[in-house]
């Protein structure tokens, strides 16, 4: 018996006692439900500064002094056309993404963006490229990314994160700056992303 007889009577075996007429959608699956959160806004900051990204947690009016300050030294930043205008800082040069070239992206400074929502188990981001939050590309090629979450975002698990998610939109989850580590084991940072993850939590 190859391989491949194998597998097919270990599928025949287990199912076996199903009948024939059975379909999927007969079958009741139960939903995983995620563990209640008592502060999924204080994990979701706690789990994002263990990856090692700045978490500033502030007030809508304090928002721009925030932004201010996690934007000093920046000189051209690359904005979502339909950022909105209060998210727009003082400061930097700002640069409409109007689909430029990565090569275009990668001299650019960082980029800002809204998000779609945060977990607070995993202490993930997730865009869906949806207004204020840009293309994938945008997110991922600059070596800094100012991501603004609102704690009204803010999920407790994995599992609610899905159920408020739209499938049929493209998705990035983040979590923390883009690392890795080589073959011994050392800490390599922004190789397939940003550097540096700057969080504004607000709310």
């Amino acid at each position: 018996m190859n391989a491949r007889d194998a597998i097919l009577a270990r599928v025949r075996t287990a199912l076996r006692d199903v009948p024939r007429d059975e379909t999927p959608a007969d079958v009741e699956v139960p939903r995983l439900t995620a563990p209640v959160v008592p502060d999924p806004v204080g994990l979701f900051a706690e789990r994002v500064a263990d990856y090692k990204a700045t978490v500033v947690r502030c007030t809508p009016a304090e928002l721009p002094d925030r932004l201010a300050e996690a934007l000093d030294g920046v000189g051209r930043l690359l904005v979502p056309t339909d950022l909105p205008p209060d998210l727009h800082p003082a400061g930097p040069e700002l640069v409409a993404d109007t689909h430029l070239p990565v090569t275009a992206l990668d001299a650019l400074d960082g980029v800002l963006t809204t998000a779609r929502l945060g977990i607070a188990e995993t202490g993930t981001i997730v865009l869906d490229h949806g207004p204020g939050q840009g293309r994938r590309a945008a997110t991922l090629v600059p070596d800094l990314h100012v991501c603004v979450v609102r704690t009204d975002q803010v999920v407790g698990g994995v599992s609610d994160a899905v159920a408020a998610l739209d499938p049929h939109r493209p998705q990035t989850w983040i979590s923390g700056p883009s690392a890795t580590s080589d073959i011994e084991l050392d800490r390599v940072e922004g190789v397939h992303g940003p550097r540096t993850l700057h969080v504004l939590l607000v709310g």
